[in-house]
């Protein structure tokens, strides 16, 4: 189900914008892009800039490899692109924004995903 918060003008042709700190990259993120995919809409992949601390164990550019090897079929088929943004603290709009701002609402399998389970589970494995 997605809820549309602001409706755009319709023209269809740019990217869908999805903004987070992908620590890890994990199946509830592929199942939001995949929402934006399946409609046959390019996704543009925006990498928050942020300091690596116990929550966010990769810099932002670990995390930008990490996702070009997990998505670079997409990525060489020029339906996902990827980028490191300054961190942001609000995402502000106004009337006639040209765009739709839209909100997600997964299954709650996907809704429980928990990257600080992930992140725990890799800690006790060994492998963060």
């Amino acid at each position: 189900m997605k809820n549309v918060l602001a409706k755009g003008n319709g023209k269809g042709n740019g990217y869908a914008m999805f903004i987070g700190r992908y620590q890890p990259w994990h199946e509830g993120h592929r199942w939001l892009i995949d929402q934006a995919l399946n409609e046959d809409k390019k996704v543009l992949l925006c990498i928050r800039d942020i300091e690596s601390d116990e929550k966010n164990p990769w810099s932002p550019m670990q995390v930008m490899i990490n996702l070009f090897d997990e998505l670079q079929d997409l990525i060489e088929e020029g339906k996902v692109k990827i980028m490191i943004i300054p961190d942001i603290e609000s995402i502000n709009i106004g009337r006639g924004i040209g765009y739709d701002v839209i909100e997600h609402v997964p299954p709650q399998e996907i809704h429980d995903i928990s990257a600080t389970k992930i992140r725990e589970q890799m800690k006790a494995e060994g492998k963060l």
